[in-house]
C-alpha cells in the first residue's frame, strides 16, 4: 500500500489513525505545530504591482545653506532610488477518495483536521521563506530577511548587522523589526487577496497513477505574499550566536552568552532611527528565548527587584500561561523556523 508520503493521497492506514474505536474523527494532537509569532504581527498592504511592489527610497538629502544678504541660494533636490520586491505564490492541494472518506462518520470533520495540517504546513512554509527565502536560490519564492542582512564586511546596511562572535556552523540570529509601511510590510500582489485563501473544489474526478480517473473531495490553497523592506534602517540582525556556548553557559553567574547577548539586544534598539515609527518586535528560536528567560530571573546580574509583572526585561503580562516576554518594552517573540544551524556570517 502506498504512504502518504510516498504518493501525496490519505491512505486508509490515515483514515485508520483519524478514527477513534467508534468511527468518528478523532481529535489529532499536532505535534508538528510551530510557533511562527511572526507571521502574527507582520502587516500587509496590497503591492502596485501584479507581481508585488515597487517603491521609492530616498537615497539622499537636498542642499541647504547659509545665505547672506544679497547672495543667491542654489537650487538642489533630494536623491531617490527604486526599489521593486516580487512576491511568491504558495500553493497546495488535498485530493481523498471520495469512498475512503465515507468511512468517516462525520465528512466535514475529517476534512477539516486534513485542512488545519494545510494550514500549519503553508505557515511553516511561509514562516521559513520570511526569514531564509533566497530568490537567487529559488526564484519561485520571495526574498526574506537574512539574504538582505548577509555579509557584515563591505556590505551597506553592515551597521545594523551585529556579530555575536560564534565562528561555527551552529549559531542562530535574533532578529529586530519595526513593521510599518514605510519601513519593512508584507505585500500581495495588486488586484489580489491578503492571506491564505481556501477553495474547496468539492467531488472532483483525481486521476491514480496509470491516468485513471476516481471520485475524490478536493480542496486547494494558495497564499500569494511577499516582503517590502523600503528602510532597512529599521531591521537589525544580531547574528552568530553559537548555541553551544548559549546553552552550556546559561547557567553560570557571570559573563554568559546570554549576557552577552542582552547587551546586543541593547545594541540593536540603539540602531533603530525612531523606534516610534512602527511596531517594533525581537524574534528569535524557542532555544534562545529559553536562554533569555533564564537570564531574567539572574537577579545578579541585573540589579533590578521583581515586582509583579516585571523584570528586567520589561514587563510580563500576568495573563499569559507561559508570560509574554519583553525586552525594555518591545516584546520578544517565537519564530521555531529561525534555525539553530546557520553559516558564519563574516
Amino acid at each position: 500500500m502506498a504512504t502518504l508520503g510516498q504518493s501525496g493521497k490519505v491512505t486508509l492506514l490515515d483514515i485508520a489513525k483519524a478514527l477513534d474505536p467508534n468511527g468518528r474523527v478523532a481529535d489529532v494532537a499536532e505535534l508538528l505545530t510551530q510557533t511562527n509569532e511572526i507571521l502574527l504581527d507582520m502587516p500587509f498592504m496590497e503591492g502596485n504591482l501584479q507581481t508585488g511592489h515597487e517603491g521609492t527610497v530616498r537615497t539622499g538629502l537636498p542642499v541647504a545653506i547659509w545665505r547672506q544678504m544679497y547672495q543667491g541660494v542654489p537650487p538642489s533636490k533630494s536623491a531617490r532610488a527604486k526599489v521593486t520586491d516580487a512576491a511568491g505564490l504558495l500553493e497546495a492541494r488535498s485530493e481523498v477518495d471520495k469512498a475512503m472518506a465515507e468511512m468517516a462518520a462525520d465528512i466535514s470533520k475529517f476534512r477539516l483536521t486534513e485542512a488545519k495540517a494545510f494550514v500549519e504546513a503553508m505557515n511553516q512554509q511561509m514562516a521559513q521563506t520570511l526569514i531564509y527565502g533566497n530568490t537567487a536560490v529559488n526564484p519561485e519564492r520571495f526574498m526574506g530577511l537574512a539574504p538582505r542582512f548577509s555579509a557584515i564586511s563591505g556590505a551597506g546596511n553592515a551597521q545594523n548587522i551585529i556579530d555575536a562572535g560564534g565562528t561555527g556552523s551552529v549559531n542562530t540570529s535574533v532578529w529586530l523589526v519595526v513593521w510599518a509601511e514605510d519601513t519593512v510590510v508584507g505585500i500581495f500582489p495588486k488586484g489580489s487577496k491578503a492571506g491564505l485563501f481556501h477553495e474547496d473544489l468539492g467531488l472532483i474526478d483525481a486521476f491514480d497513477a496509470n491516468n485513471n480517473r476516481y471520485r475524490a473531495y478536493a480542496d486547494r490553497w494558495e497564499w500569494k505574499v511577499g516582503l517590502h523592506v523600503k528602510d532597512w534602517r529599521y531591521i537589525v540582525r544580531i547574528c552568530n550566536i553559537d548555541k553551544t556556548d548559549l546553552t552550556t553557559q546559561a547557567t553560570t553567574q557571570a559573563n554568559t552568552a546570554a549576557t552577552l547577548l542582552i547587551k546586543l539586544m541593547i545594541k540593536a534598539m540603539a540602531r533603530i532611527p525612531f523606534q516610534g515609527k512602527g511596531k517594533a518586535v525581537f524574534y528569535c528560536n524557542r532555544t534562545v528565548k529559553e536562554m533569555l528567560s533564564i537570564q531574567a530571573l539572574d537577579k545578579t546580574q541585573n540589579v533590578l527587584a521583581f515586582t509583579p509583572g516585571v523584570n528586567q526585561y520589561g514587563a510580563v503580562n500576568p495573563g499569559s500561561v507561559n508570560g509574554d516576554l519583553t525586552f525594555q518594552g518591545v516584546p520578544v517573540r517565537t519564530v521555531d523556523q529561525i534555525t539553530l544551524a546557520e553559516a558564519r556570517v563574516t
